[in-house]
């Protein structure tokens, strides 16, 4: 039988229990002991399996790993010490694969994981071959199935097989930034810095010397040398986000960066080289401002060798339920919040909103909604979100005729009292309607026909 790679983790208090544990398993299994507190929640630990050791001190621990999933796309096995079926049924609802007793011997783990191990690879094949969908863990933050979505997706682990300049073209918050890290961590330079910039938060006059550093006396607040962010990214990835705000100065000396891997510090006379790859990323409509001559032609086919255009959030709806799900679970693990889904209201709300911030604009909605939400369901009132004219497009005909209806009698009857200044009896008698019967609407309504008086 193949052997079984594995990552074991545990809370701080249970590392003697790891380490104990670990010293007796069965040879065939190979481990990887870390404590969770200590791995890097951005680092992704690719492995077979994953096993999780929970005891009766630790359950709540272990209950807030599964529901933040920061173990990569491998199945997790948990490993238990005097829990009960109901506890353990409970970490099986919230993601883990399987559970097994540390009494137990090593030979059944090793068959457990073995048979865990073939499953998950069956299943990715057939995820694969269904929808396309590379799914390695390094782009687990990339959460998406529209088709759109995933032919972008596809070409990451290609472009990061290449060492030639990426141009990253979406929406603001349409994850770019996530993409570029993806092709960073999927390349040879993986283990080398990475190093991102946001060009449109650099003042002109020191985008220069932020990019390529200055010399000591290069201008009157440079009392000592200092080397610039292409420095700092040597043998690694150095991102550029929204290059299309350089400005025009600068783009000449990128472009020789590009070409020859060369800059020169600002007010430096000695020229540096450096081993960087280069992947860029723009908001806009990098094209046109070429054609207007506000961004270089020959610096923008450098950058766009090679590139990936991130649909926005309305052109792939289809994932708006699962990008939801994806953020209440995150915050409600992060915040300690019983907040466990969303209202079907709610979710025909977030449908019915054309998302300009795209997935990060979802994000932050999600994020206000779980902190406010004052029971386990989201509801549609717990969304902080404008209201949209096609609000009732994605509702059942007979509910989006009753808001419509809701909607205009509320109106009708305050533009009425406005008219009469607040008198019920002349409302009634100018709208053709018995008095007792638009009483009634308007207490149904809550409005407070004082306040219209003169």
């Amino acid at each position: 039988m193949e052997p079984v790679e594995c990552r074991v983790i545990a809370a701080p208090a249970h590392l003697q229990w790891l380490q104990d544990w670990s010293s007796r398993v069965y040879p065939g299994v190979s481990l990887r002991p870390c404590s969770a507190h200590q791995a890097s929640p951005a680092a992704v630990d690719v492995c077979d399996v994953t096993l999780m050791l929970v005891g009766r001190d630790t359950l709540a621990w272990a209950r807030q790993q599964l529901l933040v999933g920061r173990q990569g796309d491998s199945p997790i096995v948990a490993v238990t010490r005097g829990l009960t079926g109901s506890m353990i049924q409970g970490l099986l609802a919230l993601g883990a694969s399987d559970f097994m007793a540390s009494e137990h011997g090593g030979e059944e783990l090793a068959t457990r994981l073995w048979r865990l191990r073939e499953q998950h690879r069956h299943r990715l094949a057939a995820s694969c071959r269904s929808a396309g969908s590379p799914l390695h863990p390094l782009l687990s933050k990339l959460v998406g199935n529209s088709l759109n979505f995933v032919r972008q997706l596809e070409r990451i682990p290609t472009l990061a097989a290449s060492d030639a300049g990426v141009l990253i073209l979406g929406e603001t918050g349409t994850g770019k930034e996530l993409c570029a890290q993806a092709i960073h961590y999927l390349s040879k330079r993986a283990a080398h810095p990475w190093v991102a910039v946001n060009c449109g938060a650099l003042p002109s006059e020191l985008v220069e010397a932020e990019l390529f550093g200055h010399a000591r006396g290069a201008y009157t607040s440079a009392h000592q040398e200092r080397s610039g962010l292409a420095a700092e990214a040597e043998g690694g990835t150095f991102f550029l986000d929204e290059v299309d705000s350089m400005p025009l100065s600068t783009q000449a000396k990128l472009l020789r960066f590009l070409q020859e891997k060369e800059y020169r510090p600002v007010g430096s006379t000695k020229t540096k080289r450096a081993d960087v790859r280069v992947l860029a990323a723009s908001n806009g409509d990098i094209g046109a401002l070429v054609q207007q001559g506000r961004f270089r032609r020959d610096l923008y086919y450098r950058l766009n060798i090679l590139s990936v255009c991130l649909p926005p959030l309305r052109e792939r709806m289809d994932d708006l339920q699962l990008l939801s799900h994806h953020f209440l679970k995150r915050f409600a693990a992060e915040f300690r919040r019983e907040v466990s889904g969303l209202s079907p209201a709610a979710l025909a709300r977030l449908a019915a909103y054309s998302w300009p911030g795209n997935v990060r604009e979802l994000e932050h909605t999600l994020e206000r909604a779980v902190l406010l939400c004052r029971g386990e369901t989201i509801e549609e009132g717990d969304l902080d979100l404008p209201e949209a004219p096609d609000a009732c497009a994605c509702l059942e005909f007979r509910r989006a005729k009753a808001q419509a209806v809701q909607s205009f009698e509320r109106m009708y009857i305050e533009r009425m009292l406005l008219l009469c200044q607040g008198n019920i009896t002349h409302a009634a008698q100018a709208s053709g309607k018995d008095r007792r019967a638009f009483w009634q609407l308007v207490r149904k309504h809550g409005i407070d026909a004082a306040r219209y008086r003169a």
